[in-house]
């Protein structure tokens, strides 16, 4: 319906736009902006819902049509609404101790829940802040250079909620908080999700700012036919569109000139048909170019144009001031920004170092500004920490030595101090074991914690006693460890800790006169260690670019003995390696690794032992292509892989590797470094599944015609 459009007017007629939500097909309302702007029309008051307010929030700020057109296309929508983050915004503490989950639920006053949506909405939030920083001092919206206001809904009423003043970016998340993909957000004491659940079209609402003539751009759809509510997000928005739909036809009766792009065959979610949405917004626009040249004729008074100053110049931050950390401390926080008073950043910059705030799960909102002053460029930090501090991940695992397990994960924050976190991986399976973790992230300054970690397996490895080729061999750790440690750009850490370890190696393969298990050692060590770690790999499993260095050093100080031949020693051990794209198809991988014994051991249970393909070996069980656990051992080794890995889809892969290793008594003296050198190769194919990886690998070696099959399902732990 288009209604007719009165020309007689005394006075220039002020033209208000409408602008509905609809999700992705709300990037239609840019294709009409653009035939709006070259017909020459302005627009002097914009309201909108969801992405209609994301969309006429941007322009009220200034944008041009085809500024905000480019902003769509460069954007990737999926990765920005899950909230996922680039690896490298993640916490030290999560990279050792996380990436390891195929489900992540809320504990809230003891009761296990589901999350509130997909996203908590901080990486679009920060988006919108980047974007909107030119009118970051303006919280009057009738003082934007369009005036406007956006539409939300109060979660708990599910009345209209129409928002005129406060953060632009806050509000138009709120706008857009479509239910179950971004979670409701608290603004001026309310809980705020989509607001097209109230009021998708507000036409109602520019009637009321006195404008003469409204222009109203729909792109709801209709409602859905059985057959085609085939998602949770379809019955969602068909729940949301009954009242849409009802009272959509006295607010068409109230626009002056009603646009309805055809974009039935599009979805809330059909981001990757942007370019499609947007070419069908200007075609049907092109339909209206005489209304839209006879409005421009009535508007001979025209405002300057709108002075855009993206602020990208880089300023010297002269104060940092931080509201809403409770139980986070102020160096926790500017710890996790890498951020100090007299750095030099923009606002693009301060985008990018909120990522790693909000990687670290703690705070459900970020808004941040740069306010200039007399005194200087001062950093606005306003934060709402998230109020869930449990949650309970659940993981699933299984391979050839540890068989079955399940992975239930409880991580609990701010449990005895402020910017700590504890978590207990409880391994239910086959090989029952955990994991305990204590952390205190005091940022800036030495962090310290505590581990205790149960591990057990039982496998076949080869014997080094005459006339036993293999022997059955029980293997039982007990660890724990109290450390301090400082990590430099989430990148780089290092630290030093005191350890106790009992260590149980038996056999039943080997008989004794009482017909018990024969015990190769079952004694505690009491031991200092150091370590360094840098990683920077871009994924855990199916790395593309990075580098990873993992360095320990390890005294044994004392221990029970139980062969009563214990003399001290130490050991180190070392692993470097890199990833690199050849081709947008190929990935080379190379890892090199070293160990060894300094002093005299008797023992043979600190050996290195070689052998093997599993990743979640503990002490010196070091996986070895080609060859089975325990087959090569010494106490000393040096070790290389090279790893050829092609993407034949996203999440499938195939590999060619080749590694090589020398194990001796001492690698390092006398002779070749390269004599005796053992080799094994493995051709592979994985899938990044929603269960973790899953793996199925050949390997052989030609130095004893010996052929193996090795398999994984899941997360490695």
């Amino acid at each position: 319906m288009i209604s007719a459009v009165v020309f007689s007017q005394k006075k220039q007629p002020k033209i208000g736009l409408v602008l509905s939500g609809g999700g992705a097909k709300g990037f239609a309302h840019i294709g009409v902006l653009k035939e709006i702007e070259k017909a020459g029309i302005q627009i002097d008051y914009i309201g909108g819902t969801s992405m209609g307010a994301i969309v006429g929030g941007l322009y009220a700020a200034g944008y041009s049509a085809t500024q905000i057109e480019k902003i769509v296309i460069d954007t990737d929508f999926y990765t920005l609404l899950q909230d996922k983050n680039f690896r490298k915004s993640e916490s030290f503490f999560e990279k050792e101790h996380g990436e390891k989950h195929s489900l992540v639920l809320p504990i809230n006053k003891g009761k296990i829940g589901l999350p509130q949506g997909v996203s908590k909405g901080q990486n679009v939030l920060r988006f919108l802040t980047e974007l909107l920083s030119p009118v970051d001092s303006i919280s009057d919206f009738s003082k934007l250079p369009i005036p406007f206001f956006c539409i939300a809904t109060d979660v708990e009423t599910g009345n209209q909620v129409k928002i005129t003043n406060g953060s632009l970016p806050i509000a138009l998340r709120a706008s857009g908080s479509f239910p179950t993909l971004l979670n409701p957000i608290e603004v001026n004491g309310k809980l705020l999700i989509d607001g097209g659940i109230a009021n998708n079209f507000p036409v109602d609402e520019m009637e009321k700012t006195g404008v003469d003539i409204i222009i109203g751009v729909d792109v709801q759809s209709k409602l859905f036919n059985k057959e085609n509510i085939k998602s949770a997000i379809d019955v969602l928005s068909q729940i949301s569109s009954y009242q849409m739909y009802k009272k959509n036809p006295e607010k068409i009766a109230k626009t002056d000139v009603y646009i309805h792009p055809d974009i039935y065959e599009y979805s809330v979610v059909s981001f990757d048909k942007s370019l499609e949405i947007l070419s069908k917004g200007t075609q049907i626009a092109k339909k209206f170019t005489k209304t839209f040249d006879s409005i421009a004729k009535l508007q001979s008074i025209k405002r300057n144009p709108i002075d855009l100053v993206i602020r990208d110049k880089e300023i010297v931050v002269h104060k940092i001031e931080i509201s809403g950390n409770e139980n986070y401390t102020r160096a926790y926080v500017l710890g996790k920004l890498k951020l100090h008073e007299g750095d030099k950043i923009n606002y693009k910059k301060l985008a990018n170092k909120i990522s790693y705030l909000s990687a670290t799960d703690n705070f459900k909102m970020i808004n941040f500004k740069i306010k200039k002053t007399t005194e200087g460029d001062i950093i606005i930090l306003k934060i709402k920490e998230n109020n869930v501090k449990a949650s309970l991940r659940l993981g699933v695992h299984y391979d050839f030595v540890y068989k079955s397990g399940v992975l239930i994960n409880l991580n609990q924050k701010n449990i005895l101090s402020k910017n700590d976190a504890i978590s207990l991986d409880l391994v239910i399976g086959d090989k029952p074991r955990f994991d305990l973790q204590y952390f205190v992230d005091n940022g800036f300054y030495y962090s310290y914690g505590f581990s205790s970690r149960y591990n057990s397996f039982q496998t076949n490895v080869k014997s080094k006693i005459p006339g036993i080729n293999l022997i059955d061999l029980n293997y039982r750790d007990f660890t724990n460890r109290i450390y301090i440690q400082t990590t430099f750009d989430r990148k780089f850490a290092i630290g030093l800790g005191l350890e106790h370890q009992r260590l149980l190696s038996e056999t039943e393969t080997i008989s004794t006169p009482s017909n018990e298990p024969f015990v190769f050692d079952d004694s505690d060590y009491f031991n200092m260690y150091s370590y360094l770690k840098l990683d920077t790999h871009d994924d855990k499993y199916y790395p593309k670019k990075g580098f990873f260095i993992a360095a320990k050093f390890k005294w044994y100080i004392s221990s029970s003995d139980y062969n009563n031949d214990f003399r001290q020693f130490s050991q180190a051990k070392g692993r470097i390696g890199f990833a690199k794209a050849i081709s947008k198809k190929t990935t080379f991988l190379f890892e090199s690794e070293a160990g060894f014994t300094l002093g005299e051991v008797n023992s043979t249970t600190f050996d290195f032992l070689l052998g093997g393909y599993n990743q979640n070996f503990i002490n010196n069980f070091i996986p070895f292509y080609g060859y089975d656990i325990n087959a090569l051992s010494e106490q000393s080794f040096l070790k290389s892989t090279f790893n050829f890995r092609f993407d034949v889809t996203e999440n499938q892969f195939l590999h060619v590797i080749a590694n090589y290793a020398r194990v001796d008594s001492s690698v390092l003296e006398g002779g070749d470094l390269f004599d005796d050198t053992k080799s094994g190769y493995a051709l592979g194919y994985s899938l990044n599944s929603i269960l973790g990886p899953i793996d199925l690998k050949y390997s052989w070696s030609p130095d004893t015609n010996k052929t193996y099959w090795y398999f994984n399902l899941g997360f490695w732990f």
